[in-house]
């Protein structure tokens, strides 16, 4: 960083103390690629080092004028591309469970933050598994949203059509409690939907719980799948009927969302042109494009990846080929969970295919991606999901369920997820030394 920037840090990164209101007295650290105002946003890249926010995202004025204390910034995966925060410009995460493991990604900075009492609770961005998947890693719970139900305006934006805004903490109770203050129609943000949240108390023997084959099939870590399935019975000991329903279209929504997520990156990263923003590489005598080039080389190797994979998708020949045929693959996936919704009333699945693994375990782009497997159709569909505790491995590594409703049915996934945790003591365990 530069001496400027270092300066800055110390001088102005101080936290922001609210004076009343329902989250009064809670601390808050935020995902840096969340705007506020006068902070600095680099989400996570060289490109935006020294970068200092204009103003305050939504969900960031409404935290302020809830009281909330707002902390610092997280780390991340560069642009949010990633499943382990290893592809930060400014270096790893690490997971408090295990040092040498990964906390998930690309929210793993907020997870690791919840589950190492740095923060009451932490913001993240879900757009296909990162704040699910961070939180099951780390022990902690994390809700991904409702599509809509919370405003974008400030978040810097990787695919429009999928990402949401979602918060950390270590039990469902403070969760719902800040879901309910950043959620809400805003003028800024016209994909916002007029959401009131409202907390209920569920009846569990009133409870159809389904199971999706599809995905209860997939390769899942038999600790994993034993884990959740203690859930299953949890549920079912307290009268929720347990069905085995059908996803059929969820088997192509990881290769779906790496067309689709892809596309509007690389649409959406284009504005990073050495001209806007903070970085530009500027030598004499240089064409436009060259300074293009030069500046946009500043990004890491997956966000370089991912943008040749979209800009591909979306040329002429390759559309109808590949963009066109994962939106048609979305709107099944969307179908498929409006139908199931009608025979039950939340999912339950793993978070994630396996435990949390070691830097470096997977070097190969696909065997990364497939780390999602279990938590991309839910933002295909638009429909909110929730990771909490369900238990540990052998060596002591966290273990998640996830939760998942229909659009706008976030408030009966807090509720089951509070009677669960009302129960069980999973959320309450820390990691060594903390």
């Amino acid at each position: 960083m530069s001496d400027r920037f270092n300066a800055f840090l110390h001088s102005k990164l101080k936290p922001l103390v609210g004076s009343e209101g329902p989250l009064l007295g809670t601390n808050i650290a935020i995902k840096d690629n969340i705007l506020v105002k006068d902070w600095p946003a680099t989400a996570g890249s060289k490109i935006l080092e020294g970068f200092i926010a204009p103003y305050d995202a939504t969900v960031i004025r409404r935290l302020k004028e809830s009281g909330a204390t707002l902390v610092g910034k997280t780390n991340l995966d560069e642009f949010a591309m990633g499943s382990s925060t290893e592809n930060s410009a400014f270096g790893p995460t690490k997971n408090p469970w295990d040092i040498k493991r990964v906390p998930g990604g690309s929210s793993g900075g907020s997870a690791a933050a919840v589950a190492a009492d740095l923060c009451d609770v932490a913001l993240g961005s879900d757009t296909g598994g990162s704040v699910r998947q961070p939180a099951a890693f780390c022990g902690v719970t994390g809700l991904k949203p409702t599509y809509g139900s919370v405003s974008r305006y400030g978040l810097i934006a990787l695919a429009s059509s999928l990402d949401v805004i979602g918060p950390f903490a270590r039990d469902a109770k403070t969760v719902e409690k800040v879901f309910s203050v950043i959620s809400g129609a805003d003028k800024n943000d016209q994909t916002t939907i007029d959401y009131n949240y409202k907390q209920i108390e569920i009846d569990l023997s009133k409870l159809k719980v389904g199971l999706p084959k599809e995905l209860w099939e997939l390769s899942i870590d038999p600790e994993i799948k034993a884990a959740v399935r203690k859930m299953v019975d949890w549920l079912a000991a307290g009268g929720a009927k347990i069905v085995d329903v059908s996803l059929p279209s969820v088997v192509y929504a990881l290769p779906a969302y790496y067309v689709i997520l892809p596309a509007e990156c690389s649409a959406n990263l284009s504005r990073y042109d050495g001209i806007r923003y903070q970085q530009s590489v500027m030598k004499e005598g240089q064409k436009l494009l060259e300074r293009y080039m030069d500046t946009r080389a500043l990004f890491g190797s997956e966000v370089k990846r991912r943008i040749l994979i979209g800009t591909f998708a979306l040329s002429v020949g390759h559309y109808d080929a590949y963009y066109q045929t994962a939106i048609n693959v979305k709107d099944k996936i969307t179908a498929d969970h409006e139908r199931v919704f009608k025979e039950v009333d939340i999912l339950l699945t793993p978070t994630t295919p396996g435990l949390p693994f070691e830097f470096g375990a997977k070097n190969d782009p696909v065997e990364m991606y497939q780390s999602d497997l279990l938590t991309v159709a839910a933002n295909l569909a638009g429909v909110p999901g929730l990771s909490l505790p369900c238990g540990f491995s052998k060596s002591d590594l966290p273990i998640g369920a996830q939760l998942i409703g229909a659009k706008c049915q976030d408030n009966l996934l807090l509720s089951v997820a509070k009677q669960y945790q009302e129960e069980t003591d999973f959320h309450l365990k820390k990691p060594r030394g903390i």
